[in-house]
């Protein structure tokens, strides 16, 4: 899988909604968006699979392979969405918001504040 994008983003929101936490597995889904970006698929455009959940705008794409999230375009609102971690290259950009709170994991609290290990623990 292989992509290349063109432009600036235009945010970089960290979602807690109930949806995004399911999609990620974790306590936020991390996405950037761009009104003027461009995607190239370079490689392996025929292994994406989209799943759209019904009667809301939720979108996951992923690589069907490897089960790699992956940008995709919010075609009616004419905005692409890139999953930050699916990016190789340094990013360069710092979150602008948190969003959808009030959905936020309970265990979500202070979460600088707990140990951390530069691989695994043990």
């Amino acid at each position: 899988m292989s992509f290349h994008i063109s432009g600036e983003f235009d945010s970089f929101f960290l979602c807690h909604c109930a949806r995004c936490r399911k999609d990620s597995g974790s306590s936020h889904a991390a996405n950037l968006f761009s009104s003027k970006a461009r995607i190239t698929w370079l490689a392996g455009e025929d292994k994406i699979t989209t799943f759209r959940l019904p009667g809301t705008r939720h979108v996951k794409c992923f690589c069907r392979d490897c089960g790699s999230a992956l940008p995709f375009l919010q075609a009616e609102e004419g905005v692409l969405v890139v999953p930050a971690g699916s990016l190789d290259s340094p990013l360069g950009l710092r979150p602008t918001a948190h969003i959808c709170l009030s959905s936020r994991a309970d265990w979500d609290d202070d979460l600088a504040l707990i140990a951390g290990f530069d691989g695994l623990p043990g």
